[in-house]
């Protein structure tokens, strides 16, 4: 039962709820099912203690949409697991009065992982009803009871328990008489699917073949209308034929055009942008820009400069929080560690990088998590090496070995 203790509780949420950030509609959502109809109950403004408990007490739902804004231990967690995924994961928190429903039927586009965390709910998982439901890019509206089947799972969780189910699976949860429910459902792989690359993928494809090769510029046959089209396609004809055989053939050679890398390397900057930014050791933040003890003192700064050597030993600050893209004529290196811990709250953060600069960018990644020397670095001059490993150091991206001696 006290598995998942000190992840989150509803004494976290009561502190959240204190912080005064927490908004309705942004952070928070009141919501109750009954007799059939799901309803939200968002007044505008802030989620304040006094309002927020009356309506739990009142018999609504509480849903925390971004738990790990106001829990560190729920912003590690997180962090841990997108490295593990390769892919966005989110968290929401759902607090349950007893005898109560907040949500109705319905299927998600994530994968989606309940981890008991407090009292018990009662839980019914139903397969996908048509193949167009397997592992959907959206979720579905609310359902209806009449909509749904037989369940393939009927189950209690307790506090300690874990319950999977993949995208498409219809779900809802209810709380019993005797006991509140707070559960945390953590979220991955939303819209990262074969499909989605493709996406990206195939229009850019088109784009090169139309660029590089004349057979995707000819123009159509003049009198294709005439036999081509949905009134046509039981017709038997030999123009019919050739013009399939003529498509079929381009989109067999848009292989050869298709900028693979290219186009994992803008799904890996989205992916990016989603992250949420890493949560430091105590020796990474006293080895890198956050511990540098800069200040101001006597009316004047102190311990301002940065002084890296061709002896300085350094390493990314962690594996998954970089990303070299070539774009148009530049090279971006995109980067979490400015990343806010709400969703998109901020911009991609990016800068641009010199092309001679890419290769020791691509080695300190290879060489994680071991320590490399700035002279090391395959820069063709020294001074390059140690301004590269300065910038890096200042965007907070590098960790170094020992602390930096100070000027």
């Amino acid at each position: 039962p006290g598995y998942y203790a000190g992840l989150f509780s509803t004494a976290d949420m009561d502190a959240a709820l204190r912080s005064g950030e927490v908004q309705f509609g942004t952070h928070l959502d009141v919501t109750s099912y009954a007799d059939g109809v799901r309803e939200t109950h968002n007044p505008s403004g802030r989620a304040l203690p006094a309002v927020v408990w009356d309506f739990y007490q009142n018999g609504c739902s509480l849903r925390l949409l971004c738990p790990q804004a106001f829990s560190r231990t729920v912003w590690h967690f997180l962090s841990i697991l997108q490295e593990q995924f390769g892919s966005m994961v989110g968290a929401n928190t759902y607090l349950t009065p007893p005898g109560t429903q907040g949500f109705a039927p319905h299927y998600d586009d994530i994968e989606a992982f309940v981890l008991q965390l407090e009292g018990k709910k009662h839980w019914r998982v139903y397969s996908p009803r048509v193949d167009a439901e397997v592992l959907p890019q959206f979720s579905s509206a609310n359902l209806t009871q009449a909509e749904l089947g037989e369940p393939v799972l009927e189950t209690v969780l307790e506090a300690g328990d874990l319950l999977y189910f993949p995208r498409g699976f219809i779900h809802q949860g209810n709380c019993l008489p005797d006991a509140h429910s707070l559960h945390i459902t953590v979220s991955s792989y939303q819209r990262n699917s074969w499909g989605d690359l493709l996406e990206k993928l195939l229009p850019a494809a088109l784009q090169m073949a139309l660029e590089e090769d004349v057979e995707y510029r000819r123009g159509l046959p003049m009198d294709y209308l005439g036999y081509m089209g949905v009134a046509n396609s039981d017709t038997v004809d030999a123009r019919r034929t050739a013009f399939m055989e003529k498509v079929q053939s381009l989109i067999k050679k848009l292989v050869d055009y298709a900028p693979i890398d290219a186009a994992v390397d803008q799904r890996a900057k989205s992916f990016l942008h989603d992250c949420l930014p890493p949560v430091l050791t105590q020796s990474e933040k006293a080895q890198s820009v956050y511990g540098f003890p800069a200040r101001w003192q006597d009316g004047v700064p102190h311990n301002v400069d940065i002084l890296i050597t061709k002896d300085t030993e350094i390493r990314l600050l962690r594996h998954g929080i970089i990303r070299l893209c070539n774009e148009e004529a530049s090279v971006m290196l995109y980067y979490t560690t400015e990343n806010s811990r709400v969703y998109h709250k901020e911009e991609p953060k990016s800068f641009e990088v010199d092309p001679e600069y890419t290769d020791s960018i691509e080695f300190l990644l290879s060489s994680y998590p071991n320590y490399v020397s700035v002279v090391n670095l395959p820069c063709e001059t020294l001074e390059e090496k140690i301004s590269l490993a300065t910038l890096l150091f200042e965007k907070g991206l590098l960790t170094t070995k020992k602390p930096l001696m100070q000027v």
